[in-house]
């Protein structure tokens, strides 16, 4: 049974929605699903242990770390690392060394799964979170233009969508970071370009992701905000993630779903 979309207090649907915004991992695609789990490793196997520390401690601050990073460029996080092994008493590698590490390793996952679905093993929609291919042609056919706004490295998110067939959705507007070093692109940087360029406010946008640089930077513009809490670790289930829900309602978002299922009752709640 999948779960209600939830409307935040207060709520009111917005009007003239132009733009919207989207993040890539977890809230179109699942095919760098579990990267969470890649990262925190990386975190582990070279972050020190401080003495009397427990295993669960060391794993807490590392999770707590990622996440509260999350949506931006994964360099940041990977500075993290370094920054938490120097004050440990650790000699760090550079975020970049951290990052080549985790990029490979989480690669050959993401690698098999494209595989798949340009093979035909698997249909693309193994890989979406359900009812987003048609949500995301509802928006289309009412105007709004479609945008990807992802911390990922953007050549990857290309290649993510591609396989995914959904590039005549997004024409040239999928966005990332231009390489593994990027400290400048930012989500907020990409919205900022997008309303001037139509020189419209920021209500006339709306963000829909999981992690809470997309939710919490729409929001100071005065756009609406979704958050996606789609359940990763059972792809269909219908629920809501109940760590992203805490998470992406404490930044503001106005709406949680768990996926794309209710595109009549998201539809309306956006104002349709």
């Amino acid at each position: 049974m999948t779960d209600a979309i939830e409307v935040r207090p207060g709520w009111v649907p917005p009007t003239g929605l132009r733009h919207a915004v989207f993040d890539w991992d977890g809230t179109l695609s699942f095919i760098r699903a579990g990267w969470g789990e890649v990262m925190l490793a990386v975190y582990l196997d070279h972050l020190p242990a401080l003495p009397g520390e427990t295993v669960e401690t060391r794993r807490q601050l590392a999770h707590d770390d990622i996440w509260g990073l999350n949506g931006k460029p994964t360099i940041h996080q990977m500075q993290r690392l370094a920054d938490r092994v120097a004050e440990r008493g650790g000699t760090p590698l550079t975020a970049t060394d951290y990052q080549s590490e985790y990029a490979r390793r989480l690669g050959t996952v993401v690698q098999a799964r494209i595989d798949s679905v340009v093979s035909g093993q698997k249909p693309a929609s193994a890989f979406q979170p359900p009812g987003a291919l048609a949500f995301l042609h509802a928006l289309r056919d009412r105007g709004v233009i479609l945008h990807v706004v992802s911390g990922t490295e953007v050549h990857h998110v290309q290649a993510e969508v591609n396989a995914l067939g959904v590039a005549d959705l997004f024409g040239p507007r999928v966005h990332g970071p231009s390489g593994p070093g990027d400290r400048t692109y930012t989500k907020r940087g990409v919205m900022d370009a997008i309303l001037a360029a139509d020189g419209l406010p920021g209500t006339a946008l709306v963000a829909l992701g999981d992690g809470h640089v997309e939710i919490e930077q729409a929001k100071a513009l005065g756009g609406t905000a979704v958050a996606v809490a789609t359940d990763e670790e059972r792809f269909g289930s219908g629920r809501i993630d109940a760590a992203k829900h805490t998470r992406l309602t404490g930044v503001g978002a106005d709406l949680v779903i768990p996926d794309y299922t209710d595109r009549a009752g998201l539809l309306a709640a956006l104002g349709w």
